[in-house]
This record gives structure tokens, sequence and C-alpha cells, in this order.
């Protein structure tokens, strides 16, 4: 408990959020690392997943690279990347780590989210005459959004989280303090930055989960809570 108090004592310090190396800065260098990676990831990842959920071609492929990139040890690779390119390029060898952890989570959104819906609605819309890029911008997309984000959740939690071994190679991110209350034995300065990542994290998948939500369309959101209704109504009320 008391080692608990002393983290939120040093994390609440106004000294603690100014000057170099600041908490502010180490917290905008974790956000724009986070954005960024996801941000590449997702114009990767996306288009190819689209393209997958609706010709219904390449998932097994799609499935195995999904495989291979979320067995890759992301500290590893970043170590590996940096070796490779040099010290010069250490941001983009980080960039380049992390986009890779993002993508299967935001591909398996992207094609699953098409896969989800129902075929009877693609072929009522071509019934209709529409033509096929039109079926995928005003049919598959906005109903394969929510778990689009979903996707996307998945992959900012994981990308936040891991953005913090950035530190090892100099990037700073929250990581900063861990690794130097790690080696100067100031544990409550290790457990302070473990809880702002962690806080860090629950803000931006709240975030996420409010956009996913939004996303249902309305008439799918109804026809939901229609469903849930009846099913209440049907279950006989206990003697």
């Amino acid at each position: 408990m008391n080692l608990i108090v002393e983290a939120l004592t040093w994390l609440f310090a106004p000294t603690q959020w100014q000057g170099k190396d600041s908490l502010a800065l180490l917290l905008g260098q974790q956000l724009l690392f986070t954005v960024v990676s996801v941000a590449i990831a997702a114009i990767v990842a996306v288009p190819v997943g689209w393209a997958i959920g609706h010709t219904g071609r390449g998932r097994e492929v799609a499935v195995a690279i999904a495989g291979v990139a979320r067995a890759v040890p992301s500290f590893g690779l970043l170590v590996l990347l940096v070796l490779l390119l040099g010290v010069l390029h250490k941001p983009e060898a980080a960039v380049i780590s992390f986009v890779l952890l993002a993508i299967p989570s935001l591909l398996a959104g992207a094609y699953s989210g098409f896969e989800a819906i129902d075929r009877q609605v693609i072929d009522a819309a071509r019934a209709m005459g529409m033509t096929e890029r039109q079926i995928l911008w005003r049919v598959e997309v906005p109903l394969g959004l929510p778990l689009l984000l979903g996707g996307l959740r998945a992959a900012v939690l994981q990308v936040v989280a891991t953005v913090t071994i950035a530190a090892y190679i100099g990037l700073g991110g929250l990581g900063l303090p861990i690794i130097t209350g790690l080696s100067l034995r100031r544990y409550d300065e290790v457990l302070g930055g473990a809880i702002l990542v962690a806080a860090l994290a629950l803000v931006l998948d709240g975030l996420l989960a409010l956009a996913q939500r939004a996303a249902v369309p309305t008439g799918l959101r109804a026809g939901l809570a229609d469903r849930g209704t009846a099913r209440r109504r049907a279950v006989p009320a206990p003697a």
C-alpha cells in the first residue's frame, strides 16, 4: 500500500510534469508513436482486408501472415531493425516494429467485418442494380465498420503498451521512467510510469469503444434491441 501511495505522489508531483523529460513530453511521445504506427498500419491493412472480405479470396494467406506477425517478438524485432538500419534511423525502426504489431488486428477487423454481413443483404443490393463499388462503399463498409473499429481498438491497445520499449533505444515515451526507476531502484517511479501507461490505454480503449458503438447503423441497432426485447418476453416469469 505504501508503494502505491508513493507512486501516486511521484506521479502527481508538479515537478514531474515540467522541464526536460517531463511526463507531459513523454506522454506526447507515447501518443505520437502510437498514432503514427497505427495510421500507417491502417493504410496497409484495411484496403487489403476489405479486398479479402469483398472478394472472399486470400483469407488463408492473410491469416497465415497475421499469425507470423503476431509471433514475432516486438523487442527483438526492434533491436534487429536498429542494428540493420543504424542508430540514425532508430525512430523508423521503432515505427516499423509497431506497424507490424498493429497490422494483424486491423487486417482481421477489416475482413471479418465484411464476412459477418448477411449474404442476403449483398444479394439484395446486387438485385437492386448496385455496382460492386456501390456495394462496397454503401453496404459493406458501413456494416463492417463496427468490427473494423474493434480491430482498431485491439491494435491501439497493443501498440500503446508496446511503445514503452522505445525507451530502451533512447526514443523516450512512458517507458523511460520505468527503465530509469529500475536502474535506480526507484520502484515508486516504476509503478507510477506503469500506472500512467495503463491509464492511457484505458482512456484510449474507452474512446474507441464509444466510437465502435456509435458506428453500428441505427437500423441494425434497433433490430438488435427488438430481438433482445422479444427474447426477454419469451422467457417465462418465475413461479
